[in-house]
């Protein structure tokens, strides 16, 4: 019996009509002769609230209670699907994940997937359960305390679950009916896409879009799991949604597949460091220890030794990057005149497969930017992505302009 998996996040399952309705999707799939592995997010709003109270009881808490409380709204979740199930007449039983047992590492609120033994889920399909219902988001450790995968999390459980099951198909079900070549609340004409590469919503998870997870895209692509995000609020049907795959499945290609932002970006340069081997760790290196995440990168020619260093980072990690650099500078690890932050910027890039065989990726880019009257701060590129800084309030007119200077509103 061929299995699909079928995950449903927050917001699908936000109350018990919800959850009615997200049952009849699965026992539509049933019908059709699947064995479905269902994977469930808490209802909208309980993680915050769980998290709100263990905070609130212990604000420096003991992480293994942190995620005892914290996956406690998955099992709700799951328990309410299955006996929702079980009205309609589905075989069905909930699974928690030391249940099936969802192995993990020990990192707790962030640990990551080590295996998926198939025996327990397996036995019960072959007693005639038709639906697993399971809670995402969670595992359990070697120390065989209960674990969880930080925020997406059960994006991730569900791909794990389809590679390991050997599922004919992921399907996302969330509050949008898939992915769109923008954000359709800044680009009215934004057009959603009926394929797109693993690499490409890789880059696009990874820039801001919101849709999928960036673990679950990277799990999907090492297993060539194929990904369908589509929405739990409209009728669905085989061609409904968008479809995460290989490039070779994708006949014909935009050479850009989509525009990216993000709002809350902001630049630090460190005016006049040292140009020596070794300056770039000097510098990193601190900032990775803080946990700054660091992405844009650009060093200056030098000038009589000296040189001025570039990057961006998160605008709520500012304070944390700048106690870094100044603590470095104390101990004697770098030598800087400044460091000066804009936190009034904005990423906004440009991503599709077709850049590798096509010219003028850039060019085109930047004269549609240049015609704006936007000013460019920081450039970075990748095989199949461009990226640039701009002020944050041309943000949303960079992105209309990129999205009309590549055609995205019409197919290729």
């Amino acid at each position: 019996m061929s299995v699909l998996v079928m995950k449903f996040g927050g917001t699908s399952v936000g109350d018990l009509a919800r959850i009615r309705n997200a049952a009849e999707k699965v026992k539509r799939e049933v019908e059709r002769g699947h064995d479905v592995i269902v994977i469930v997010s808490a209802m909208s709003g309980k993680t915050n609230e769980l998290v709100g109270w263990v905070e609130e009881t212990s604000p420096l808490f003991d992480a293994r209670e942190y995620d005892a409380v914290v996956s406690s709204g998955e099992n709700v979740t799951a328990g309410l699907m299955a006996l929702t199930l079980q009205e309609m007449d589905i075989p069905a039983r909930s699974w928690q994940g030391w249940q099936v047992p969802v192995q993990t590492t020990s990192a707790h609120s962030a640990a990551r997937i080590e295996d998926i033994p198939r025996t327990n889920i397996d036995q019960k399909f072959a007693e005639g359960m038709k639906v697993a219902v399971v809670a995402g988001f969670q595992g359990i450790s070697p120390e065989g305390r209960i674990t969880t995968l930080g925020r997406g999390g059960s994006d991730t459980t569900a791909v794990a679950f389809a590679a390991a099951f050997g599922a004919v198909r992921c399907d996302i079900y969330t509050d949008v009916d898939g992915v769109y070549t923008t954000d359709p609340r800044i680009e009215d004409k934004a057009r959603k896409l009926d394929k797109i590469a693993f690499e490409e919503m890789l880059e696009l998870a990874s820039l801001g879009a919101k849709v999928l997870q960036t673990r679950s895209v990277e799990l999907a692509m090492r297993y060539k799991v194929k990904l369908r995000v589509l929405s739990s609020f409209e009728d669905t049907d085989d061609n409904s949604g968008t479809l995460v795959c290989d490039e070779e499945e994708i006949m014909e290609q935009n050479v850009v597949s989509g525009v990216a932002y993000q709002r809350d970006e902001a630049k630090m340069t460190l005016i006049s460091v040292a140009d020596r081997p070794g300056i770039a760790a000097a510098i990193f290196g601190p900032l990775a220890r803080a946990g700054v995440n660091v992405d844009m990168i650009v060093q200056n020619i030098s000038e009589e030794g000296r040189t001025d260093m570039t990057f961006s980072c998160p605008v709520n990690q500012v304070a944390r990057a700048k106690d870094a650099m100044d603590k470095a500078k104390e101990s004697g690890e770098i030598n800087f005149h400044d460091l000066v932050a804009d936190t009034d910027v904005a990423k906004v890039s440009v991503v599709g497969i077709g850049m590798r065989s096509h010219a003028g990726v850039a060019s085109r880019m930047f004269d549609a930017l240049a015609a704006e009257g936007i000013n460019i701060k920081v450039i970075t590129t990748s095989e199949i992505k461009i990226s640039v800084l701009i002020d944050r309030k041309y943000m949303e007119l960079a992105v209309q302009a990129l999205h009309d200077a590549f055609g995205l509103d019409s197919a290729a």
